[in-house]
Formats: structure tokens, sequence, C-alpha cells
């Protein structure tokens, strides 16, 4: 029997499972970039505001699917949201016109909100003993970045033998199939109704008033503008403005001859660098100050964008930038649900995360909206890049003045 005192409980592993399928197929929207829009010949920028609107609804769906989460049940909100990402993935593959696939990434964007982090992340805090909860947070962050491992590559390989509409019929089964695991799922009351002292109302008024939020929410801005437009625009970026690779067996024998496939595995080497990087954030994160951490993070992000847009884009940078960034990817999620939790504590942890997420997503939006607008404008990605840069070094700087002690209502 597993106990509670153990890091890898039933409602861990399975709350992992759901998260790495939700997060392989939507890291995977960036390499169907190219095909889209060359069947229909449509700019650059008509599928990437369906992924930006994608981004944006996941943002806004977030504390909708948290606070439903908390009134009526974590595993209702996750089956509800399941469905309604299968329904847009399943629409999305019928759709013809830039309005439909903006439309239906819309519903999408719902379903990884009620299939992600801010949902599974709340109930795993809450199953976690107070040891492991920044361990148990950051292993269930780092399946997401399992999920990005797997989804962009796949996504590639299956273009490669049928359509992208066949491909998104697959990724809306693949998304239904999880909810069959959601019996192991339970919390059980107990563990539920810590800290009560206030209802959801008055709990999210305070937050909100207080500065220490204010900063959270300000600063995970540009965490969602970073990997929004990299989730997006990197394979196609990698595509077109990277050297080509001209050794025959693939660089450095990795059977990578084209730089399409470079890009598609770029996203995949920004996930596997990541699982790493999470959970090493998680470990620290037991020890040290978060928002030290969140701000040496940002700090890193900073200067290795700054080094890659100065330099050529080769292989060889693209490989290191990919494996750099992506060591500090999502490390910044265990780390910011992880402060929330100490702050405000665990009772509305999910809907307070979820708010916090909001920020992330609309970052996602711009970032993801911006380097398709820009790219359409003057042909490539350059001010986007320097943009993503400026709004990182604001992250490094806005985490310094928070207060990590518990407020006093709580």
């Amino acid at each position: 029997m597993v106990m509670k005192n153990s890091i890898f409980t039933p409602v861990l592993i399975v709350g992992c499972v759901i998260i790495l399928v939700s997060f392989a197929i939507r890291s995977s929207f960036g390499v169907f970039q190219i095909p889209i829009a060359e069947e229909f010949n449509w700019l650059r920028s008509e599928f990437s505001m369906a992924i930006a609107l994608q981004n944006l609804a996941w943002g806004i769906g977030q504390p909708i699917f948290s606070a439903i989460a908390e009134k009526i049940g974590d595993r209702r909100a996750i089956i509800l949201g399941g469905f309604t990402y299968a329904s847009g993935l399943l629409l999305s593959s019928k759709a013809v016109t830039p309005e439909a696939h903006q439309l239906y990434e819309i519903l999408v964007g719902f379903g990884v909100a009620g299939t992600g982090f801010g949902v599974i992340l709340a109930v795993v805090g809450r199953a976690s003993s107070e040891k492991n909860r920044s361990m148990s947070l950051a292993i269930a962050t780092a399946s997401g970045s399992v999920g990005q491992v797997i989804g962009a590559p796949l996504g590639e390989f299956l273009l490669s033998y049928m359509p992208w509409q066949t491909v998104f019929i697959i990724f809306s089964i693949s998304i239904l199939f999880t909810l069959l695991l959601l019996p192991f799922m339970r919390v059980s009351v107990g563990e539920t109704q810590q800290n009560i002292n206030l209802n959801m109302r008055a709990m999210v008024g305070k937050a909100v008033a207080d500065p220490s939020y204010l900063m959270i929410f300000l600063g995970f801005f540009s965490c969602g503008y970073q990997l929004g437009f990299l989730t997006a625009h990197f394979p196609a970026f990698v595509t077109e403005m990277c050297s080509p690779i001209l050794t025959t067996s693939g660089i450095y024998d990795l059977g990578i001859t084209s730089t399409s496939i470079l890009g598609a595995i770029s996203i995949s080497l920004i996930g596997l660098a990541n699982i790493a990087g999470t959970l090493g954030a998680g470990y620290l994160g037991k020890t040290y100050s978060k928002k030290y951490l969140l701000s040496s993070i940002y700090l890193g992000r900073t200067m290795i964008c700054t080094v890659f847009i100065l330099a050529p884009i080769t292989p060889l940078s693209v490989v290191l930038f990919s494996v750099l960034m992506g060591s500090l990817w999502l490390a910044t999620v265990p780390l910011t649900s992880g402060l929330i939790a100490q702050l405000y504590g665990l009772r509305y942890m999910g809907t307070l995360y979820g708010i916090v997420f909001f920020s992330h997503q609309l970052g996602g939006f711009t970032g993801i909206w911006l380097g398709g607008r820009l790219y359409d404008m003057y042909g490539n990605y350059t001010l986007v890049w320097w943009i993503g840069i400026a709004v990182g070094a604001f992250s490094a700087l806005v985490h310094l003045p928070i207060k990590e002690q518990q407020k006093t209502w709580v």
C-alpha cells in the first residue's frame, strides 16, 4: 500500500500520466504550422492566432476549472476538461478556414486547462506531505516535460505517414483514454479541508490585494511569453533560419538530416533537459528561497536567449540552446505553485495558482500572436526574440521584493 509519506502516491502517478498526454499533444502544435499554412495557402499569422487563442483560453480556463474542482470535485473537473479537449481536437480536424481553427482551438485551450497543471498540481499538493510537496509538484511538472519530449517528434512522425487531420483525431482519442485512470485519483476529505479560515471569495480578494501575489502574477507573464513563442514558432524558425545540415549521416550521426527534423527534435530536447531542470528546481525549493530561485531562472533564460540570437544559427547552436533553455523551461512551475501554497495555504491553491497562471497564458498568447504577426510584417522573428529577452529581465527583477512569510490571515 502506498502511504501519503511516500512520494509516489497513486494520485501523483495518475496526475503525471494525464499531464504527460495533455502536454504531449499541446506541445506538438508547432509542427503543424507549415503543413496547415501550405495546404490552405494561409499567412503564418492565421494558424499562429489559433494557437495563441488556445493559450489564452487555457489561461482563462485555468482558474475556472480550478474553482470547479474545488466546488464539485477534482475528478469531475478533469473529466469535463478531457471531453472539452477531445471535442476541440476533433472539430479542428474538420476546420478549413482560419476562423474555424481559431474557434476550435479555444476549446482545446479550455481542455488543456482542465487536464493540466492548475487542477492536477492542486490535487498532488493536497495529497502530499509537507516534506514531499516540493518534489511531488516537481515530478508532476516534469511529466509535462516528458510529454514535450514525445509530442513534437510524434507529431512530425505521424505527419510523415498521414494528413494532419488524422493526427488530430488520434490525439483526440488519446486524451479520452487517460480518463480511464481517474478512479485511482482519490484524495481523502481530511486532505482537502486544510486552511479553511476564509471562504474562496475572501481568500482570493485578500491575495489579489497582496503586493507579493501581484509580483508573482506579473513575473509569470514572461514565462508564458517565452514558452508560447518557442513552442509555436521554434520548429519553423529552425527550419527556415538554421544553416543547412551538410553531413550525409545527420548531425553527429543522430539521423537528423534536415532542418525541419531538427526543428521538431529541438522541442523534444527542450522537454528532455527540462525533466532534470524541473526536478532540480523542486529539490532546491525544499531548502532555498523560492523567490531567489525564480529570479535566477529568469535571469538565466534572459542570458541564454541573448547569446543565442546574437550568434549564428547553426545546428550546434540550436542543440545547445535547446538543452540550456530546456533546463530552465518549466522549472518555474513547481517553485511558483509551491510559493503560492507556502504563502496562502493549500485549500484554495488551485484557484490562486489558476489566476496567476492566467498571466502566464496571457504572455503565451502575446508571444505566439506576435511571432506570427511580426513574421508576416518583417519576414523574421528577431524582434519577437528581443521582446522576450526584455520581459525575462523584468521577471528576474520583479520576484526579488516578494515576502515569503505565510500570511497571517491564512
